[in-house]
């Protein structure tokens, strides 16, 4: 009955339209004074704050930071010219250019949305100039974005690490290999679609131009190498690193690129302010909502259930993605991973799913989440930037969603995909 009651609340203030924080905050706080009594809200109070007293989120202010001052510089538009010099002769160039630079940009960046629109913003016009469908624009670069949730630093990774007590070191390496994977299929699937519309091939840029272009980007391109290898070299921690990166992407856009000016900063930290405590007022509100379930001994009721199912990993994972992509199409991605890790993790543990596995395939699925309507924010970012309705851009990213789709089903069903790389590098 509590439980029912909970998720009744939770459901119904969303169709009222109450923001998923808010509906999750409210409906925890209702069911628990109506059948605990006010003692208890006192402890989930508690909970709330220690929730957020966490010494690994303070990188998600620091990364959306780093990753709003490239944006607004001229980073995004060096880093497309490096991938433009080399990819741009293949049939689907400049799409796969997009794809490209969306690759780089997203381990930059750390974010889905901004990668959509830094690239979005500059590829659009160009590869709607080159002749392409409106279609094909609109798919490679709504859908390419959406890596900045799967490419390290990812700020989805770090609420999961938080949330399933992971390394997010470890969870950083193990999505590097199935984040390249899926480039790269987006990558086949543009030039072979590129082919089959009739563009050619042309003349590839000379080595002197790409290697200008390179050091064009090289200070931006430097920001990977810093975080990635701060990470793994052992100098810093993902935490310091989102806090080298901030502090790197100021230095370069202000003293090397001198793309920003220092009037300009206001607006940039007034916004990264506005995301990081949006991002952070869901964790807060999400986090009361799943104690709570533990309280309720909820997690094992649903593993105890799962046993006497006799569901085997393979069910189980086919139920995990269904319910994720569900749960994708309705909620705001660090809502779902702050209610579902601690159901879902519990019962993966058991059943032998590694948690760094576990963490690659719930991300994947976050992906794909922002590519659904009606909660895809990938979606609104991609409708501002190219002036089409939601139902047009939701029909241009279906090709490549299903590349995502297959993906996903891989890298679930074979975890050395994800694995390999951090297993090798803790060796």
């Amino acid at each position: 009955m509590i439980v029912a009651t909970l998720f009744g609340l939770f459901f119904l203030f969303l169709l009222l339209s109450v923001p998923v924080a808010v509906s999750l905050g409210l409906s925890t706080m209702i069911t628990a004074y109506v059948f605990e009594g006010p003692d208890l809200l006192i402890d989930l109070a508690s909970n709330l704050f220690s929730q957020l007293d966490k010494y690994a989120l303070m990188a998600i202010p620091m990364f959306i930071l780093a990753g709003n001052i490239l944006s607004r510089g001229g980073s995004a538009k060096r880093i497309i010219e490096f991938a433009r010099a080399f990819v741009g002769h293949l049939p689907g160039g400049l799409p796969i250019a997009a794809i490209f630079a969306s690759i780089i940009f997203a381990a930059v960046s750390g974010s889905s949305p901004a990668t959509v629109a830094a690239i979005g913003s500059i590829m659009f016009g160009a590869i709607m100039a080159a002749g392409y469908p409106k279609t094909y624009a609109i798919g490679t670069i709504t859908t390419a974005g959406s890596l900045g949730i799967l490419i390290p630093p990812s700020i989805v990774m770090i609420i999961y690490g938080v949330t399933a007590e992971q390394s997010i070191g470890k969870l950083f390496m193990a999505g590097i290999v199935p984040g390249l994977l899926i480039g790269f299929m987006l990558i086949a699937v543009t030039y072979i679609g590129a082919k089959k519309l009739g563009f050619k091939k042309t003349k590839p840029a000379s080595w002197e131009e790409r290697w200008k272009k390179f050091k064009e980007s090289f200070w931006a391109l430097m920001t990977i190498v810093i975080i990635i290898g701060g990470i793994y070299g052992g100098i810093f921690t993902p935490t310091e690193a989102a806090a080298v990166s901030a502090v790197w992407a100021l230095f370069v856009s202000l003293v090397i690129y001198k793309d920003i000016k220092l009037k300009n900063l206001g607006d940039v930290f007034f916004e990264s302010a506005k995301t990081s405590a949006m991002i952070l007022f869901i964790i807060a509100n999400a986090s009361m909502f799943a104690y709570f379930l533990t309280l309720e001994n909820v997690p094992q009721m649903l593993t105890d259930f799962v046993v006497g199912m006799h569901l085997n990993k393979v069910m189980f994972l086919v139920a995990v993605n269904v319910i994720l992509l569900i749960a994708g199409n309705f909620m705001e991605p660090s809502s779902i991973i702050m209610i579902m890790v601690p159901l879902l993790l519990p019962v993966a543990t058991m059943l032998g799913i590694d948690p760094i596995h576990f963490g690659v395939i719930i991300t994947i699925n976050m992906e794909l989440g922002m590519l659904t309507p009606p909660v895809g924010l990938n979606l609104f970012v991609a409708s501002g930037i190219t002036g089409e309705p939601i139902k047009e851009v939701v029909k241009s990213v279906l090709p490549w969603f299903f590349v995502l789709l297959v993906g996903l089903l891989l890298i679930t069903y074979i975890p050395e995909i994800s694995l390999w790389l951090p297993n090798t590098m803790m060796k």
